[in-house]
């Protein structure tokens, strides 16, 4: 559907037949952090004040590191920034920060700092997903979760260094035969990153990127007075998936997600079962795919494992970086 030679996305959204990406500034991707193809280029989204930043200027208004997009349903695009330039890094002050985009005005109607209590030293705010007049959010460095009011853009933290948010010991992200290797040479742990809403709003189904996922009720999440024990034993476990690249919940239930290990395209049903949709090495490392409202799923391909960044600093990425786009089935 779309390739870069210089760019790595790894988000993707889709309004209405416009498609925008995202990546990382930490990839080395050359481009906007967040943008919107147009007739084979991509522009600076919503424009090229808020894609400017550069190291030493104030972090506030601008894009440090955008690491995920998603419609709020409501008529707005919201881009996750980590406010760290670089991967493992400290958010800069004003840094973190959740920004909405008005579909139709194209302009940024909306700035949600995440301040030092909420994405401290250590945090790498992840991805989001939106109900109503809620936000919740992964903390894939710190572990925990972030629960966001939108309406008073107060947020909170929960499940801080619970098991369920944790990398856990043993289980590494697999691709081409060898485990992913962080910067320090140690075996790359994730923490909380993929989430996921199901239809209904009631629960929260969320774990680190080599899972295994979790579940909580939101009505558990969405009440300050909750204690964090009772909090705790709400969490229950939900499935064990392998390592995932990004997940996305299909309006009946089912869970759409990356395998990294297969180069594969995977649904759990809304039954539990287990299908492969496709399988196919162009599908290494699938990030957040997304489901359009003509049941497209979009499968953005950054290649992760293959930065610079977890090979001792030598880039192997495969050029061009692309961007698939697959029908799914018809409901009913």
């Amino acid at each position: 559907m779309a390739e870069s030679r210089e760019m790595i996305w790894n988000a993707v959204a889709v309004d209405q037949g416009r498609v925008f990406v995202a990546g990382p500034r930490w990839t080395g991707s050359q481009g906007p952090a967040l943008g919107l193809l147009e007739g084979g280029a991509v522009r600076p989204y919503p424009d090229a004040t808020w894609n400017g930043w550069a190291r030493g200027q104030e972090a506030a208004r601008a894009f440090v590191n955008v690491n995920a997009v998603h419609l709020d349903g409501r008529g707005g695009l919201w881009a996750v920034d980590t406010g760290s330039p670089d991967f493992g890094g400290d958010p800069l002050p004003g840094g973190a920060k959740l920004v909405r985009i008005g579909l139709e005005s194209g302009r940024v109607d909306r700035v949600v700092p995440l301040g030092p209590e909420i994405a401290g030293p250590g945090s790498y705010v992840d991805d989001a997903r939106f109900r109503g007049d809620t936000a919740y959010l992964t903390d894939a460095g710190r572990p925990g979760l972030i629960v966001l009011d939108l309406r008073s853009g107060a947020a909170r933290r929960v499940l801080d260094g619970h098991p369920s948010t944790m990398a856990p010991e043993g289980r590494a992200a697999v691709l081409d035969g060898q485990p992913v290797r962080a910067p320090d040479g140690g075996v790359l742990r994730v923490n909380a990153d993929p989430l996921e809403l199901t239809p209904d709003g009631q629960w929260l189904l969320y774990g680190p990127l080599t899972g295994p996922w979790s579940r909580i009720q939101t009505r558990l999440l969405d009440d300050p007075a909750i204690p964090p024990a009772r909090l705790a034993a709400g969490v229950e476990p939900w499935v064990d998936l392998p390592p995932v690249g990004g997940t996305a919940m299909d309006g009946n239930g089912d869970l759409y997600f990356t395998d990294l290990a297969e180069d594969a395209l995977k649904r759990l049903g809304a039954d539990g079962r287990m299908t492969t949709i496709l399988r196919d090495p162009r599908l290494h490392w699938v990030d957040a795919p997304f489901i359009d409202a003509e049941r497209n799923i979009w499968l953005p391909v950054p290649q992760m494992d293959r930065v610079a960044l977890f090979n001792g600093g030598r880039p192997l990425t495969r050029w061009p970086v692309q961007l698939f786009r697959l029908p799914l089935d018809r409901p009913g």
